[in-house]
């Protein structure tokens, strides 16, 4: 980061964080962090719930993303319309919605017991639809002139995409890839609606304990941020890094 660029960001988050604290001492609240101290192991049980949670369903959002972008770039039109329809689908309903019918219906028929298993695969086929979009956008921004380019010098199919596409396709969608990254993780916590003990259900439950509301719901924005902000100042650091040496 540029020196002005840092002292810029220090005054911004120096600002904010007095805003903060005004608004918080204007409060006529009687602080008890004693109460949710002592709750402590059950909200970090849920933040580390959250933590698996999000690393599957990021894992499984990449891998089917993929396919569904692949899919709708296929020549079999009864694949491209499948998938594309697909996408249009779950993009076009709530991921509530698709939580409870997915859990009560579709886990059910197919006796998946698991809460956990049920949740990071259902929260994996919505998101991969949005992950499908912002991959697929990426490699119809290529210009046409790169595949010709690549059919000109002998390359198969495999060779234009592992050499010439993917490069330079995963440059333009990584801040999208980031931001969809992050949504996962915050869309997360709806799947307390299921019954399961992640950051948000926890931190909920550690809130009733102590009846401390702030002191409960303050430490879980903090703990979303340190998982989401790291995704972008990577995804920052790989722009930079393949904008000099690309």
């Amino acid at each position: 980061m540029r020196p002005r660029s840092f002292i810029i960001t220090s005054i911004i988050l120096l600002g904010f964080s007095l805003a903060c604290w005004q608004i918080l001492g204007s409060l006529r609240y009687q602080w008890n962090w004693p109460g949710i101290w002592e709750q402590r192991s059950i909200i970090f049980q849920g933040w580390l719930m959250t933590l698996g949670i999000s690393l599957g369903a990021l894992l499984g959002t990449l891998i089917f993303g993929l396919m569904l972008a692949a899919g709708q770039r296929c020549g079999e039109p009864s694949i491209r319309w499948l998938c594309r329809g697909y996408v249009e689908i779950i993009r076009g309903t709530p991921l509530l919605t698709q939580l409870l019918l997915g859990y009560y219906v579709v886990a059910s028929a197919f006796q998946i017991d698991s809460k956990i298993i049920a949740g990071i695969l259902l929260l994996t086929l919505f998101e991969s639809s949005y992950m499908a979009e912002i991959l697929r956008g990426g490699v119809a921004s290529i210009e046409r002139s790169q595949w010709d380019a690549a059919r000109a010098l002998g390359f198969t199919p495999y060779q234009t995409w592992r050499w010439i596409i993917l490069p330079q396709a995963t440059r333009r969608v990584l801040p999208g890839v980031a931001g969809q990254a992050a949504s996962l993780i915050k869309d997360s916590s709806l799947l307390s609606i299921l019954g399961i003990a992640e950051f948000a259900k926890q931190t909920d439950v550690a809130v009733s304990t102590s009846s401390s509301p702030l002191e409960g719901y303050i430490p879980m924005a903090i703990g979303y941020l340190i998982l989401t902000l790291p995704l972008s100042a990577y995804s920052r650091y790989l722009e930079q890094k393949w904008k000099i040496t690309g």
